[in-house]
């Protein structure tokens, strides 16, 4: 398969992933701030890895455990969203990039305050 087609099929198992979680998945662990943030599919379309970014650190082991029990059923409708005879069994991953992002942003804010010189001298 090649690449073009692999890159397509990854950002249509995330959109479709993405909205089978918000529109699909009544569990209440699944709610709030989160993010569909990637999708891998294997050559052979047999896995699914799908990173998941989760902004509240409070709901982040409920919401990937959540995830982890309803993977059947977001296989299945994904299958049915895809029109595809086999979906990708589906790996979510915690993607931490964004509260990665966030820290250092409020790290960078600190040295910044505290390099800039008084202007009592």
């Amino acid at each position: 398969m090649n690449i073009q087609r692999i890159d397509r099929v990854n950002e249509e198992v995330k959109r479709h992933v993405d909205a089978i979680l918000r529109e699909e998945l009544n569990d209440p662990r699944v709610k709030g701030t989160f993010s569909v943030t990637r999708a891998e599919v294997t050559r052979d379309l047999s896995y699914a890895r799908v990173y998941i970014s989760v902004l509240n650190d409070d709901d982040r082991a409920d919401m990937m455990e959540a995830l982890k029990n309803a993977a059947g059923f977001i296989r299945k409708s994904l299958g049915r969203r895809m029109i595809i005879r086999s979906a990708p069994e589906i790996l979510f991953i915690e993607d931490r990039s964004i509260a990665y992002g966030i820290h250092i942003a409020d790290v960078l804010k600190k040295v910044r305050a505290e390099e800039t010189p008084d202007e009592d001298e």
